[in-house]
């Protein structure tokens, strides 16, 4: 038995440095058991080791697609009996959008401490439920990957952007984030085409089951299962549980101001605004020409007659921090 069982990724960005710490403070530490995987083919193997310890937490050290990888493979692999342990997540990656959603940010190693005292006492006021958005090409048989957050047409062109242009440039995480999203914006709003600036979403087709479909070019597009949108904006009033969240702004200048406009006060996702759309739905379908989705910094093309489906999934537990 094992009180915390942690998951690490030693080619996540934050372990390259943190990970000798990480390593010491588990070896001082009897509570944890300590797995770590040199690949993600390797975290079915991982999981099933953790099994056997029956950990009260499962944590997860790593970049949001090293989580998306462990969530896949706890949903589908069955390694556990039952229910499986609470996931906690550790704030390592670049941005730690599912951390963030579970109250750990700040250093790694003090949010693993909280979940260790958090595991060695009463964990229920601290468990929280997510659905899971499954991805798949809608094909019978297919094996969904499985993630919480799902950014598309623009969106997906400025994460990439950030990826392949931004961050070889070696600058912190915030001043990266920051250059992204004033090259996002003055593309935007001066209608600028660079190789040195993010690439022009094309246009795409949302359909949502049951609830009709949206056409066009959308310079954000967010599908997501947390509360908390990119931008810092609530994922909606609408508490209906089973729902993914979906956004989408229309590659316009004034609805890009409208969205920052709301964002900055924190109604993101709660007002109806022109060129701004948010709906929730259980399955959503996304087609378009040629059009990059990044779930959890995992990259895939929806196109013409191959469409990405997206579906919610049943409740999965979380350890969340700030209770």
């Amino acid at each position: 038995m094992a009180l915390v069982a942690l998951l690490s990724n030693p080619h996540s960005t934050g372990n390259k440095s943190m990970l000798p710490e990480v390593r010491t403070y588990c070896a001082k530490n009897p509570d944890i058991f300590h797995y770590e995987v040199e690949e993600i083919g390797q975290i079915a193997k991982a999981l099933e080791m953790i099994a056997r310890v029956k950990p009260k937490v499962l944590v997860i050290n790593g970049g949001d697609g090293t989580v998306q990888s462990a969530l896949t493979e706890l949903y589908h692999g069955g390694h556990f009996e039952g229910t499986p342990p609470p996931v906690a997540v550790l704030p390592n990656g670049k941005t730690n959008l599912i951390a963030l959603d579970l109250g750990a940010e700040g250093d790694p190693l003090e949010a693993l401490s909280r979940i260790i005292e958090v595991a060695k006492g009463d964990m229920t006021k601290h468990i929280v439920v997510r659905e899971l958005i499954a991805l798949s090409d809608g094909s019978e048989g297919a094996r969904p990957v499985l993630g919480m957050f799902l950014g598309g047409a623009g969106l997906a062109e400025t994460i990439l952007y950030c990826r392949h242009k931004i961050y070889p440039l070696g600058l912190p995480n915030g001043l990266s984030h920051f250059l992204t999203v004033f090259a996002v914006m003055f593309s935007a709003i001066v209608s600028v085409k660079s190789r040195f600036l993010p690439a022009r979403s094309k246009p795409v087709s949302i359909t949502f089951i049951r609830n009709g479909e949206l056409h066009g070019t959308f310079s954000v597009l967010i599908v997501t299962t947390l509360e908390k949108l990119l931008l810092g904006g609530q994922a909606g009033n609408n508490k209906q549980r089973g729902l993914m969240k979906f956004l989408a702004v229309d590659q316009k200048p004034l609805a890009m101001l409208k969205m920052i406009a709301a964002s900055l006060r924190g109604k993101l996702g709660q007002t109806t605004m022109s060129g701004v759309h948010f709906q929730q739905g259980d399955v959503i379908r996304i087609d378009s020409e040629q059009s990059n989705v990044v779930l959890d910094g995992e990259v895939f093309q929806a196109h013409r007659g191959s469409p990405i489906v997206l579906r919610s999934t049943p409740p999965v537990p979380f350890l969340k921090l700030a209770a």
